[in-house]
């Protein structure tokens, strides 16, 4: 990392001179962002390393706990005092490879604390704290030999105005992986959640609490101990050890994004800015794009993942979704339930599992000579149903399969409940883990950097949470990790209207999410509120396309329901998935959000087009938006998806208009959004 000469500068204190005054007087120091609004004060005030933050002169942090407790070590959390710091500043860009934005700002000031122990002068931790515009992020940096397994990470999160604040959350360490809808409540509602958790307080200003660069480490989650306050809570082995190291080691960031408004935690590059940089090298294997996928049908039951008469990952169905795809568009096709193992009671019987053996109605190589005839690609399927020391030993020789087929994508699936991950350990037990510790960390990580030895890119589903180290292995295309489009199907209950407006400001935050988005048919079960459909209108299945991050998406509906209404295909046909620019316009917490993002000029994208999404809750809103994100010299056509007259969800969600008029920056546009509608536009340059 280059910091600037102008901007840099070093503070070092002496550890022996501020021993002589440590039981004395409390030693505190600050670091700001650089526009002067957020505040990090860190101190040893009673012997206690505590950390508070404040914005804009009010605090929204009170003063809040750092340590450890170790198994076989003396805690870090008593006696110490703060021996040393280092002051350093940072001004630069970088770019990413694909994303929701081309070029990165990083602008921050940093505070390196070391803190000491007072009768031990050799047991020491640093506390490594990054302020930027948008957010903090700070980290432990520990050097202590005997500190092997951490049982307990002090950390504390105590919220200033609490009970006045609102939160919006998921329950963390139940029965799920991260497939909850959220809550809405008062902060002091949220016990145990998962992280990004978002609040507001009483003066409006937004925060979410998460995590960035997330490697060999456990996952936090927050526990509310008491009212306002909020712990890190690691989630633990099957052992009950929380963390495993060698003594050194580098947590994790705990990262605060902070805003005036809502629209500003959209808006924020924090958690991307606090992973390292690309460890792969030349990363142009890695392709953004679009596929549809023998999928839907399953979910819906009209196939099954299993073999026999309803199969849907038969080598003929499988070229007619390769072929539509081409013809369409599309780069690929996504198939699964091709291998063995899906037969019978596969969500709990992972042991079963081929990653090389195929179906006998699935001929890999007539696919892969007919995929290479109509110019569109196999993607991947690996479902190890949580059983992942099966897995691991295929791995290899699956991927090998995957690349000598054409194969440049793959979707791995971790179907298993709560801490139901099966491994098998050195001793050839059977030991049960959750999604989210620090086995799984681990595992979802060499499954990537494997993937990436042989130039494929990983869609990760009932994964760990993401903490932008897609930066770092930029393979890591996407992920779940939220209550997908599938639950639309056999949920109970189905996403309801406000589901992703709440997405973009909560799980949205974290990264990129493969929501598989664009079902045309709303009444495979009927119309209505008491079923399980898509609880939305056409317009805000469009709109997704845009409003959803993810550099690759996929057209989730069966290709008949896309041909019946080619005129809204259209614009699933027109969206990139890969973009110069991404701006939040307007938007609040589970009601409504507005996103515009330029394409980037990547194939047959120009990278002059801008396009619009915009989606609102089960409330109907009109919206004004101006168009100053566009060219200030440049005319578009804007091509705009909007709810028709009388349309809502429930018993009218087909109603759509579609037209066409000239555009340019100085205009404005009102939309008129239905109920749990939307309004999708592409700004096409003239």
């Amino acid at each position: 990392m280059r910091y600037s000469n102008s901007l840099c500068s070093t503070i070092g204190f002496v550890a022996s001179l501020l021993s002589l005054t440590s039981t004395v007087h409390a030693a505190s120091f600050k670091v700001s962002s650089p526009d002067q609004q957020l505040t990090v004060t860190i101190s040893d005030d009673g012997s206690q390393p505590k950390y508070q933050v404040a914005f804009k002169g009010h605090t929204v942090i009170n003063p809040s706990t750092l340590g450890f407790d170790f198994a076989r070590a003396p805690s870090m959390r008593d006696n110490l005092y703060i021996s040393a710091v280092k002051r350093q500043s940072h001004n630069n860009t970088w770019q990413q490879p694909w994303g929701e934005a081309r070029t990165i700002v990083d602008h921050h000031n940093e505070l390196l604390v070391t803190f000491a122990d007072k009768r031990k002068k050799n047991t020491q931790y640093r506390v490594r704290i990054r302020t930027f515009n948008d957010g903090l992020g700070f980290r432990y940096e520990v050097d202590k030999a005997d500190a092997r397994y951490i049982t307990r990470e002090l950390t504390e999160f105590s919220v200033a105005d609490s009970s006045d604040s609102q939160a919006w959350w998921i329950p963390a360490r139940g029965w799920n992986r991260y497939e909850y809808t959220y809550n809405t409540t008062p902060l002091h509602d949220a016990t145990h959640v998962h992280t990004p958790f978002t609040f507001r307080n009483k003066r409006g200003v937004h925060l979410s609490i998460h995590e960035a660069a997330l490697v060999d480490y456990a996952g936090m989650t927050l526990n509310q101990r008491r009212p306002g306050t909020f712990i890190s809570d690691l989630t633990p082995w099957s052992d009950g050890v929380a963390v495993k190291t060698n003594g050194r080691f580098k947590s994790p960031w705990r990262t605060i994004q902070v805003g005036e408004h809502a629209t500003d935690l959209l808006n924020s590059r924090l958690i991307l800015n606090l992973n390292e940089p690309n460890k792969l090298g030349d990363v142009s294997w890695v392709e953004p794009g679009k596929y549809t996928g023998i999928w839907w049908g399953m979910h819906i039951g009209k196939n099954t993942w299993g073999s026999g008469d309803k199969h849907g990952a038969t080598t003929e169905r499988t070229k007619e979704y390769l072929s539509f795809a081409a013809e369409h568009g599309f780069d690929g096709v996504l198939v699964e339930g091709w291998n063995t193992g899906w037969d019978g009671d596969w969500f709990f019987n992972g042991d079963v599992f081929s990653f090389t053996e195929p179906y006998p109605d699935f001929d890999f190589n007539a696919i892969k000579t007919h995929a290479e005839k109509v110019g569109a690609r196999l993607i991947g399927h690996h479902e190890t149903s949580g059983n992942v020391s099966n897995y691991r030993n295929q791995m290899d020789a699956a991927f090998k399969l995957y690349a000598q087929n054409g194969v440049s994508q793959i979707k791995t699936g971790y179907v298993a409940d709560g801490g139901n991950i099966k491994r098998i350990d050195e001793r050839g037990h059977a030991r049960f883990e959750w999604h989210d510790g620090q086995f799984m960390v681990n595992e979802y990580l060499d499954n990537v950097k494997l993937a990436a030895k042989y130039k494929l890119s990983i869609n990760t589903h009932e994964p760990i949470k993401d903490t932008g180290l897609r930066r770092t292995y930029p393979n890591w295309l996407t992920r779940e990790g939220a209550r997908g489009q599938e639950f639309n199907a056999w949920g109970t209950p189905p996403n309801p209207p406000e589901h992703t407006t709440m997405l973009a400001f909560t799980r949205m935050l974290s990264g990129p999410m493969d929501f598989t988005p664009g079902i045309f048919d709303m009444s495979f079960n009927g119309l209505g509120d008491k079923t399980n459909r898509p609880q939305t209108t056409l317009a805000k299945q469009l709109a997704l396309y845009v409003v959803l991050y993810s550099p690759v998406q996929m057209a989730a509906d069966l290709p008949e329901n896309y041909l019946a209404r080619p005129d809204a295909f259209q614009f699933i046909k027109d969206v990139p998935t890969d973009w110069e620019n991404s701006i939040a316009l307007a938007g609040e917490v589970g009601d409504y959000v507005v996103f515009a993002r330029q394409e980037r000029a990547r194939g047959k994208y120009t990278g002059k087009d801008w396009y619009l999404g915009a989606i609102t809750d089960e409330h109907a809103r009109d919206i004004k938006v101006k168009l100053d994100f566009l060219a200030a010299d440049q005319r578009y056509e804007a091509h705009i998806y909007r709810d028709g007259k009388n349309a809502n969800w429930q018993q009218n969600p087909y109603a759509l208009d579609i037209q066409k008029q000239i555009v340019t920056a100085e205009d404005t546009l009102s939309l008129q959004l239905a109920t749990s509608g939307g309004t999708a536009i592409r700004f096409k340059a003239l």
